[in-house]
């Protein structure tokens, strides 16, 4: 067994869950194990006509004392949820808990509201909602937390870019703890279509019909929904899913929504990433892909195991046709979904539905333990890696 008992260990000790699939882990896990995509046909003026579209929309289910939005509910859910499961398995919360929240649009329904339906004008305290930094200060003033808290945003990379973030201030020294929070319920009329238009996303039919990672016949990514927790320690008392043992950043410098046709920077993102965790290619086990089912993104992380792998053959999966592309929250709902598979000792791969990549895995298929290598290539050339280990 490769694990990871360092006492520099960055553990994840908790995870919480706001998906397409309803409220909480349980309804992630039921539905990625399954094999069941979260997308729901929505019908309906507000989005199209005639026979509606196909979207993991996060339902309606959140708390109204949690804030007025479903991001604002959605936030605090998944937030509380990975703290309260963080004690359950043992964590004890340090004096310096920091808070780090991955997003990118920030709570476009209720801009959307405020523009359209309110014209503008709220009371103070209702219009102070919408800043990004209201749900995080409401969240440590609930917990008492007194370390630093922040938004990180990059684009599609923003999940991974916390969870890197939180493992550099632990390393540092800047906390004790790191509630670790990424957030996009961004699916709005408008911004569904501008991604539609862009040529990425799919709504017009189920997601497994469309977005095909690493197999033929792919026209991109269905579009999700999703609010992700995690609790980061280093302090070793609490049972955790996956242990963080590095991460690397960079930047394409290329085209505001294209990948480098060179992959140069992924690559050396990868590299990078592996050094910081101390770890060799030859010993990665599983790439838990970035792959949204676009040519681009299939080219530069097929390179990526043809060039960077190519002895140890990972095994190769991407959760976006089961949650949607969750944009902001795309990298912490692939962790979440791997942190309690490692849990439950199976990979919630999806089903393969056409010819494939020899790699690629078919299916929920029981997990061997191994490092997984996680990139997230976002938009307008936002590369992040992590390299995650079993804890045991």
């Amino acid at each position: 067994m490769i694990s990871n008992n360092g006492a520099d260990n960055a553990d994840i000790v908790g995870v919480g869950a706001v998906t397409g699939y309803g409220w909480g882990t349980d309804a992630l896990w039921s539905g990625v194990s399954g094999g069941k995509p979260a997308a729901v046909l929505h019908q309906g003026a507000a989005y199209a006509d005639g026979d509606g579209i196909w979207l993991a929309k996060v339902p309606d289910g959140g708390d109204p004392a949690d804030g007025r939005s479903r991001f604002s509910q959605a936030m605090r859910f998944a937030a509380r949820e990975a703290i309260d499961d963080a004690h359950a398995r043992g964590w004890n919360a340090g004096r310096r808990v920091g808070l780090l929240h991955g997003v990118v649009l920030g709570d476009t329904e209720d801009w959307r509201s405020f523009h359209l339906d309110d014209h503008g004008h709220r009371r103070i305290r209702d219009f102070m909602g919408l800043l990004p930094s209201t749900p995080i200060s409401t969240l440590m003033q609930e917990f008492g937390f007194h370390g630093p808290a922040m938004n990180v945003s990059a684009t599609c990379s923003s999940g991974n870019v916390a969870l890197i973030t939180a493992k550099m201030w632990l390393d540092a020294g800047i906390v004790d703890d790191v509630v670790c929070v990424a957030t996009d319920l961004s699916l709005t009329p408008e911004n569904v279509d501008h991604f539609v238009r862009l040529g990425a996303g799919v709504v017009d039919t189920e997601p497994l019909d469309a977005c095909r990672p690493f197999q033929e016949g792919s026209r991109g990514f269905a579009m999700g929904e999703a609010s992700i927790g995690f609790v980061v320690s280093r302090r070793g008392r609490a049972r955790g899913y996956l242990g963080v043992l590095g991460g690397a950043m960079s930047h394409d410098g290329f085209h505001v929504a294209s990948v480098a046709p060179d992959h140069r920077e992924i690559m050396r993102c990868v590299a990078d990433a592996l050094d910081d965790a101390g770890v060799a290619a030859r010993d990665v086990r599983y790439l838990n892909a970035h792959g949204p089912g676009t040519a681009q993104c299939d080219a530069a992380e097929t390179a990526i195991l043809g060039e960077m792998f190519a002895e140890s053959r990972p095994a190769v999966y991407s959760m976006k046709p089961l949650t949607g592309h969750c944009q902001g929250a795309a990298a912490a709902v692939e962790i979440a979904a791997a942190a309690l598979g490692s849990e439950h000792g199976v990979v919630p791969a999806p089903p393969q539905v056409a010819a494939a990549h020899p790699q690629l895995l078919d299916g929920a298929t029981p997990m061997v333990d191994g490092i997984t290598v996680k990139p997230s290539l976002g938009m307008g050339g936002h590369n992040s890696v992590t390299v995650l280990a079993p804890v045991g």
